[in-house]
């Protein structure tokens, strides 16, 4: 893992700009000898979108590397030596950007936490990676011979000759003086970039953007819920896992019209209310039925999901038990998954079957 002194927790949203800046010192034009570049994915969708900015350093450098969890090599640029990683290495966490010339380096390393920051404007944006990143070359050179020692046999012969070819030459010279003056610019900016998102995360959860009625992320804001939710299109390693629950709630007559409570507009709002106290800062939630619920909860695994589930059960037996004033059935399917979309299709159809088979609780896979 990271050195515990140097390492930050950052979100996604500060590492694409820390990782354009790295990715930007590739490009700069420079008399400083041959160049290497490591970079890793994760996933390739995340990939495609820097795919114009690889082809660019491909032609300079001489070798590029991009390492990503898939089943099968994609095409990639000209130039460009892909390494297939398995979802299961530690390497497939990594969010990693490395550029070493004889007289410079760059350097982005970050492993993801799996968790997810309150307030970011997108699950994907709130991803939580722990990283550092400086511009020192004796750093970037031990982070190429890691990167050459973890890849082996999985590098090419010819990207290994050129690894090989620049390490070399980078060992032949000094360490250019002043790097610590770069350095310390680039922890400035991260630091700077990472607080000001920080502040923005801060001042929407203050104004009260989980729960309030009007909010992006109330009950009643499915619209805001979808663009946080987002579509990226990819699976497994380097998504975010999300507890998703589909949750309907009737009274005990279960007849059509027979919906939270007594319909009442005011047993309806305490059934939301005791829906949403059981949100963390960082879950959503949206109506989308009558009586019908779904519930997002980031970073969530399947044990913790299935017990927020049963909980919810039991909070509204316990308000009836109380009172009487708010009388309702909850039925809840539940998934934990890292698919994009989100299957809250398969959900309510597990929600329907459960209503049927009189079930409070049912999981699917995710």
């Amino acid at each position: 893992m990271l050195d515990a002194l140097a390492a930050q927790r950052l979100t996604k949203r500060t590492l694409v700009t820390v990782s354009h800046a790295v990715e930007q010192s590739a490009l700069a034009a420079a008399e400083d000898g041959p160049m290497v570049v490591f970079a890793l994915f994760q996933r390739l969708p995340y990939f495609e979108r820097e795919r114009r900015v690889y082809e660019r350093i491909a032609r300079s450098a001489a070798v590029t590397v991009v390492g990503m969890a898939a089943a099968q090599a994609p095409e990639m640029p000209a130039g460009v030596h892909v390494v297939l990683l398995d979802e299961k290495e530690e390497l497939a966490r990594e969010w990693t950007v490395v550029v070493l010339t004889p007289r410079f380096g760059a350097v982005l390393v970050a492993h993801d936490l799996e968790e997810f920051e309150a307030g970011a404007a997108t699950l994907e944006s709130g991803r939580v990676f722990e990283g550092r990143s400086c511009f020192r070359r004796d750093e970037a050179l031990h982070e190429v011979l890691r990167l050459r020692r973890q890849l082996g046999d999985r590098l090419s012969p010819a990207a290994r000759s050129a690894v090989d070819m620049v390490v070399d030459r980078v060992r032949e010279l000094p360490a250019t003086p002043g790097e610590s003056r770069a350095d310390a610019a680039l922890r400035v900016l991260g630091d700077r970039v990472e607080r000001d998102h920080r502040r923005l995360r801060t001042t929407g959860i203050r104004a009260g953007a989980v729960t309030s009625p009007a909010g992006d992320t109330d009950i009643a804001g499915e619209p805001g819920v979808r663009r946080w939710v987002g579509a990226t299109g990819v699976t497994a390693s380097g998504v975010l896992p999300v507890a998703v629950l589909a949750v309907r709630l009737t009274s005990p007559s279960g007849g059509p019209d027979a919906q939270i409570g007594r319909t009442a507009l005011r047993q309806q709002q305490a059934a939301i209310d005791l829906l949403l106290a059981r949100l963390r800062p960082g879950d959503r939630a949206s109506k989308v039925g009558p009586a019908d619920f779904m519930v997002f909860l980031p970073a969530l695994g399947h044990e913790e999901a299935v017990a927020f589930a049963y909980g919810l059960v039991t909070d509204f037996a316990d308000a009836e038990t109380r009172s009487g004033f708010l009388s309702a059935r909850v039925t809840v399917a539940v998934t934990v998954t890292r698919r994009r979309p989100l299957p809250e299709e398969q959900l309510r159809q597990a929600l329907e079957w459960a209503v049927a088979q009189n079930t409070s609780v049912v999981t699917i896979d995710g």
